[in-house]
C-alpha cells in the first residue's frame, strides 16, 4: 500500500510500512498523546509503566511514521508473554479502553493487515483491540475481528454550577445517601500517602472476595502512585478512625477517571462511597477538569450499572474486540468455577493469589 507525501506542486507515492518504537524511550509518543483530543489516561507514560514495573509487560507503538519524523498515529499495546495464558499481543492490559491514535482509515487498515499476517505467522496467539470509538470496527474488514467482551461506560459532564450538578444526581440513592453521609459524621482523608494505599488496599480485599475474585497486586497500586504522582489521588472515608470506603482517582488532561472503589459492607447504610464520589467531583471541577469518568462496566452487571446511571445517564458502549477467536463458553465456565474457589478464600491468601495470576490475565 502506497501513501501520499506532497513535495511542491506534486504529489508522491511512497510505500506504506508499519514502525515500531517504544513509548517509554521515544518522546514522540507523550508528545503525540499530549496533542492528540483522543487520547486517554491509558495511553500515557505513567499507565505503561506501571505495567511494565509490575506485571513485566514491555509497551510498543505500531505507527506509519518514520523514525526521526513528526509522530502522526500509532496503536500502543503490550507484548503479554504467558506460559499460562500464551503470547498475546494487548492494546492495553488493565485498560478501560485503547483507542488507536489513526486519523487515516487507510493507514488503521494497512496496520490491521499488518497485525494480522503476523498473528497468522505465529508471532502471536491473538490481538486484542479495546476501542473507545466504534469507528474502529468499521474500518477493519468485516468479520476479521470478532466480539470478545461489552461493557457500559459512563462519563459526567462536569460544566455548570455545582448545585446545579448536585440536582440533576439521582434524588433518592445519591442525593440522600450523600446528605445521609455527611449526617452520620464521617470523617475523610485525601492523599497519597502509605497509610492511604494501605487502608484503600485492605477495603480492596473485602470487596473483591464479596465479588468472587482476587484483587490486584498491592505493588500495581503502588506503582500506580509513583507514577501518576499528583496526578493520583486516595479518598478514604472514616468511621470513628474505622475505614469504611475509599476511592482511587487518576487524572489527566481535563478528565478525572474514577478507576477503583471499595467499600466494607457492613456500613454500605452510611452512604460513604457517594460521599466520596460527590467530593471527588466537586475537587475535580475545582481543578477545572470537564468531565468525569466513572470507567467500565461489564453489561451484565445490572447492580453496577443501575447506580452508575443515576451519576450519569447517558452511558456509550465499548466493544473489545480480538482476532482471530473470541472468548468461549468453556473459559466462561471455569471463570464461574474460580469463582466459587476464591469466594472461600481467606483474605491474605486471596491477595496472594492475586499477585500471582494477574499478570497471566491481562
Amino acid at each position: 500500500m502506497e501513501s501520499e507525501l506532497e513535495t511542491g506542486s506534486r504529489t508522491v507515492r511512497q510505500p506504506m510500512e508499519i514502525h515500531t518504537l517504544n513509548p517509554l524511550d521515544d518522546s514522540r509518543w507523550s508528545d503525540l498523546v499530549d496533542r492528540h483530543p483522543r487520547a486517554s489516561v491509558f495511553h500515557t507514560d505513567a499507565w505503561l509503566e506501571a505495567l511494565r514495573l509490575t506485571y513485566g509487560y514491555e509497551p510498543i507503538v505500531f505507527t506509519t511514521s518514520p523514525p526521526g519524523t513528526s509522530l502522526e498515529n500509532g496503536l500502543v499495546s503490550c507484548d503479554v508473554r504467558s506460559w499460562l495464558t500464551g503470547h498475546r499481543l494487548v492494546s492495553l492490559p488493565f485498560s478501560d479502553y485503547c483507542e488507536p491514535l489513526f486519523e487515516s482509515a487507510q493507514e488503521l487498515h494497512f496496520l490491521v493487515g499488518y497485525l494480522q499476517d503476523a498473528v497468522e505467522r505465529g508471532r502471536w496467539s491473538y490481538i486484542e483491540v479495546r476501542p473507545m470509538d466504534g469507528r474502529f470496527g468499521e474500518t477493519v474488514e468485516s468479520g476479521c475481528f470478532q466480539f470478545s467482551g461489552e461493557y457500559f461506560l459512563h462519563r459526567l459532564d462536569l460544566q455548570g454550577r455545582t448545585d446545579e450538578l448536585f440536582h440533576n444526581l439521582e434524588k433518592d440513592s445519591v442525593q440522600r445517601r450523600i446528605r445521609r453521609a455527611e449526617r452520620a459524621g464521617l470523617a475523610e482523608e485525601c492523599g497519597r500517602t502509605e497509610v492511604l494505599l494501605r487502608h484503600f488496599y485492605d477495603l480492596l480485599v473485602i470487596t473483591r472476595k464479596r465479588h468472587q475474585l482476587p484483587p490486584q497486586p498491592y505493588a500495581w497500586f503502588r506503582n500506580l502512585l509513583k507514577c501518576f504522582g499528583e496526578a493520583l489521588e486516595i479518598r478514604v472515608a472514616y468511621k470513628d478512625k474505622v475505614p469504611i470506603a475509599s476511592v482511587l482517582t487518576l487524572q489527566f488532561k481535563g478528565i478525572v477517571y474514577y478507576k477503583y472503589g471499595c467499600s466494607d459492607a457492613r456500613f454500605n447504610n452510611l452512604g460513604a462511597t457517594p460521599l466520596l464520589l460527590w467530593r471527588a467531583i466537586v475537587q475535580a471541577r475545582s481543578v477545572g477538569a470537564l468531565k468525569f469518568d466513572f470507567g467500565r462496566t461489564e453489561v451484565q452487571n445490572s447492580g453496577l450499572v443501575a447506580f452508575k446511571d443515576k451519576w450519569a445517564p447517558r452511558s456509550k458502549r465499548l466493544i473489545y474486540l480480538r482476532f482471530p477467536r473470541a472468548i468461549s463458553q468453556s473459559d466462561g465456565r471455569k471463570l464461574r468455577f474460580l469463582n466459587q474457589i476464591f469466594a472461600r478464600m481467606p483474605g491474605k491468601l486471596l491477595a496472594l493469589t492475586g499477585s500471582l495470576i494477574y499478570r497471566h490475565i491481562g
